[in-house]
């Protein structure tokens, strides 16, 4: 027993070290300042920033209760191996071994600490290179995305989908929301996918590589959390096109947003309505924004440049090989497996899991 007790008090004090340095009391100090903001009378006029106060103090209340838990049944198991007891001594050190597997899964929650980590995603998928196999691999890729987040009980929304003129489709661009941490845990699924796979639409079944862009925002939905000059935006209003029904094709619903100095521009067409278009593109745009400052290191729009498109394109994350053998491999990580279709069936966490540890490493 002296050896699984000097292991338990070495847990205990690497828990109490992490919650120390996480300083739950702030953190709680914190929640109370929510709860008194949802307390008030006239809380849920403003329904935006209700839901996003309401978010905040959920957070935050599941981040302490699962810190307080694990210091908790350390303090618990320590007491049990006190009482000197030998026949329960493979009970008690699986006990231990499931607490520091919770305690890692918390550590490394803990590690994400970039300002927009914790923010629901706007998630964009784009055919490139390779014609209708490229446009059907998108399609793939959206199928894929949307298997990853269904299993884990997430909202989705479609903001809009560009069909292909054959097969699969030419864009997408979807709202996913309701997990924990989901831009942090998702940001390292940005830039190009290469399949390489015996081509369903070529006539002599030829090998053909694919590609397909995807870009993972983090949902600035707020005007506040990034202010824009009205200056500095041109707004284009014009006939939507595609399908969507007899009003979208017949009426001036679509709506393009360009941030003038940094040339990012932003079309919506998939709502019915010319202001929700317009909305849409704006937080789509603002999301682009943060992402730009984030990546050039600047604090003011004022400072931002455009985009490098042609880097974004050469920016190769990740190869899904189809034929001559069956392999999945991550080009950053160097995480592989050959069970490429339980990924295209969205089994992701596993790249999600090594890009993050990759990530932290750096």
């Amino acid at each position: 027993m002296d050896q699984l007790q000097k292991k338990l008090e070495a847990l205990k004090n690497q828990v109490d070290h992490a919650v120390d340095k996480l300083n739950l009391a702030r953190l709680e100090r914190d929640i109370a300042g929510l709860r008194a903001k949802m307390s008030h009378a006239d809380f849920w006029q403003d329904q935006a920033e209700a839901q996003e106060v309401s978010k905040q103090e959920s957070n935050l209340s599941k981040k302490i209760m699962s810190w307080r838990k694990i210091q908790h049944e350390v303090n618990e198991l320590i007491e049990l191996v006190e009482l000197d007891d030998d026949s329960v001594q493979e009970e008690l050190t699986r006990q231990m071994e499931k607490i520091e597997k919770k305690f890692k899964e918390l550590k490394k929650e803990s590690s994400y600490r970039g300002p927009y980590d914790d923010h629901d995603i706007i998630l964009s998928i784009y055919a490139g290179a390779g014609g209708t196999d490229a446009q059907d691999w998108a399609q793939m890729l959206l199928r894929m995305y949307t298997r990853w987040a269904e299993a884990k009980r997430l909202k989705i929304e479609t903001i809009d989908q560009n069909q292909g003129d054959e097969a699969g489709i030419k864009s997408a661009t979807l709202e996913i929301s309701g997990g924990s941490l989901l831009y942090g845990k998702l940001v390292g699924e940005n830039g190009v996918h290469r399949l390489v796979r015996l081509s369903p639409f070529n006539a002599d079944n030829l090998r053909q590589t694919s590609f397909a862009k995807v870009e993972i925002l983090p949902l600035i939905s707020k005007p506040s959390d990034l202010v824009i000059d009205d200056k500095e935006l041109k707004i284009d209003v014009y006939r939507a096109g595609g399908h969507g029904g007899q009003s979208v094709n017949t009426t001036d619903s679509a709506v393009r947003v360009t941030h003038l100095p940094t040339g990012i521009s932003v079309a919506i067409q998939n709502e019915r309505s010319q202001v929700q278009n317009k909305e849409t593109a704006l937080s789509i745009l603002r999301s682009r924004l943060v992402t730009l400052q984030l990546e050039q290191h600047v604090q003011s729009l004022k400072e931002l440049k455009g985009p490098n498109k042609s880097a974004e394109w050469g920016n190769q994350i990740r190869s899904y090989v189809l034929h001559p053998y069956k392999q999945v491999k991550d080009l950053r990580t160097e995480h592989e497996t050959s069970e490429v279709d339980k990924v295209l069936d969205g089994n992701l966490d596993q790249f999600i899991d090594a890009w993050s540890e990759h990530a932290l490493a750096v």
